[in-house]
């Protein structure tokens, strides 16, 4: 029996790497699956990729006319959301002496600011039942060395995630976080061989984790297989922090 039949789900990042897996997993879960992003082309290409029950609603989320036009075409088509998977994020480093305005807003905006208001819409159309999965990172909770923005922007998705749970329980809607570790999507194409394998030493499992894995546990949180799962992080690290 599929994990999402009938299900109403929207995943922001849903074009490519771990949020690209997600959709399609959910899809072939029976769900009806929204993805938004700003390339329309990686968009369209992300929808003929997986097939079947999905529909793309181009957007940059980090503005608020496009994130209401996104809830608002999402409540014509389908009058309410069971599942949010937010998965937009951004990551570029820069040590304390490089670090600018600019790059702590480009950072802070979409990974922090976005996040809140694709929530605060999402909740709206959402009942009892309902499941938030927020995509963090296991760089919130370790060292990142050039990477402190990154890492305390997802820091603040953990926090969030903990506090929301605990305003959404009496509407019966649970928030947890998934928090990967080094996993081989399209933020890694540009890494040497060299980066690959000094990250692969560091991780027991001796290798980058993959986005189908992530998929797999974002389903777990999604579903109602974790119905008593609330307001935890799933961390998907190979052992990494551990």
């Amino acid at each position: 029996m599929m994990k999402l039949s009938g299900k109403i789900v929207l995943v922001t990042g849903g074009s490519s790497g771990i949020g690209l897996a997600v959709a399609r997993r959910f899809v072939q879960e029976g769900a009806r699956v929204f993805i938004t992003g700003r390339r329309e082309a990686q968009l369209a290409e992300a929808v003929a990729l997986i097939g079947g029950d999905i529909e793309a609603i181009a957007g940059d989320i980090t503005r608020t006319s496009d994130l209401e036009r996104l809830f608002d075409t999402l409540k014509a088509r389908a009058g309410r959301l069971d599942i949010l998977v937010n998965s937009s994020g951004l990551s570029e480093p820069a040590s304390l002496e490089e670090t600018t305005e600019e790059h702590l807003d480009r950072i802070f905006t979409l990974n922090v600011r976005a996040m809140v208001l694709t929530v605060q819409h999402a909740v709206r159309l959402m009942n009892e039942g309902s499941s938030i999965v927020l995509v963090g990172s296991i760089a919130g909770s370790i060292a990142n060395p050039g990477y402190a923005a990154y890492s305390a922007s997802k820091a603040a998705v953990r926090s969030f995630a903990r506090t929301w749970n605990s305003e959404l329980a009496p509407r019966g809607i649970r928030v947890n976080t998934l928090s990967p570790g080094p996993t081989d999507t399209p933020m890694f194409s540009q890494a040497s061989d060299e980066i690959r394998q000094t990250l692969s030493a560091r991780i027991p499992a001796n290798r980058l984790g993959n986005p189908d894995e992530v998929a797999a546990a974002a389903l777990f949180l999604a579903s109602d297989e974790s119905s008593y799962v609330s307001g935890t992080e799933l961390v998907i690290d190979g052992g990494m922090t551990a």
